[in-house]
């Protein structure tokens, strides 16, 4: 397997399963999606791979605070595992991988959030050793 930064090459990929492994043509607003994140030092698309078939993915964005003495946190979005390679390890190599970049970047804390009906992703994130230790709130600006 081949942790590595996701290329344009991996976006019909990433977008499929991010739909679950449904239909999602890449479209011009994912287009410049990735290109925003490729451009931003904060922001990582990441992938598992087993050569060119991505299975399994994840953004990181490292957001700067005051907290946590200055140092950045690690902002998990997206996680995802082709549903045919579940259960095999490969969310918490993926996991453990984008640790280690939090780490290696000197982050001091990764936080993400789940959607609610996601109870087998809660129980997932808690064997990895993750807390629910702050209820979260969202606002939707667009359909």
């Amino acid at each position: 397997m081949i942790f590595r930064t996701a290329t344009r090459e991996d976006l019909p990929a990433v977008l499929a399963l991010l739909a679950d492994g449904g239909p999602s043509p890449v479209t011009a607003a994912h287009e410049r999606a990735f290109d925003a994140i490729e451009a931003d030092a904060r922001n990582e698309l990441l992938v598992l791979a087993d050569g060119a078939d991505v299975l399994g993915c994840l953004q990181l964005t490292y957001v700067p605070g005051l907290g946590q003495g200055g140092r950045e946190r690690a902002l998990v979005e997206a996680v995802r595992v082709r549903a045919d390679r579940r259960g095999a390890g490969l969310g918490a190599e993926l996991m453990r991988r984008a640790t280690e970049r939090a780490r290696e970047r000197g982050c001091g804390l990764m936080q993400l959030t789940s959607n609610k009906r996601r109870t087998d992703a809660h129980r997932f994130y808690e064997r990895l050793g993750w807390a629910r230790t702050h209820e979260g709130f969202k606002l939707r600006l667009a359909d």
